[in-house]
C-alpha cells in the first residue's frame, strides 16, 4: 500500500433521528442517520413513519444552488 494516500480510520459516532448512537469506527468522523436497526420496521416488527424531513425539502436540499 502506497502511504499517504488512505483515509485516516478512526472512532465515530453514529447518530440515529431516534435517539439512538452507536460508536463504530469509519473513515469520517461524525454520521447521521434517519433510520438504524434500534428504529427500523423490519427489525422491530413495527410499522411506523419516520419522516424527518419531507421529500420535496429534501430534493430541495439536495439540489439547491451552492452561493
Amino acid at each position: 500500500m502506497k502511504q499517504g494516500i488512505h483515509p485516516q480510520y478512526r472512532e465515530t459516532t453514529i447518530s440515529c433521528a431516534c435517539g439512538s448512537v452507536i460508536d463504530s469506527r469509519a473513515t469520517k468522523e461524525n454520521i447521521k442517520v434517519e433510520i438504524c436497526a434500534n428504529c427500523h420496521p423490519f427489525y422491530t416488527g413495527k410499522h411506523k413513519l419516520l419522516d424527518t424531513e419531507g421529500r420535496v425539502e429534501r430534493f430541495l436540499n439536495k439540489y439547491k444552488k451552492k452561493s
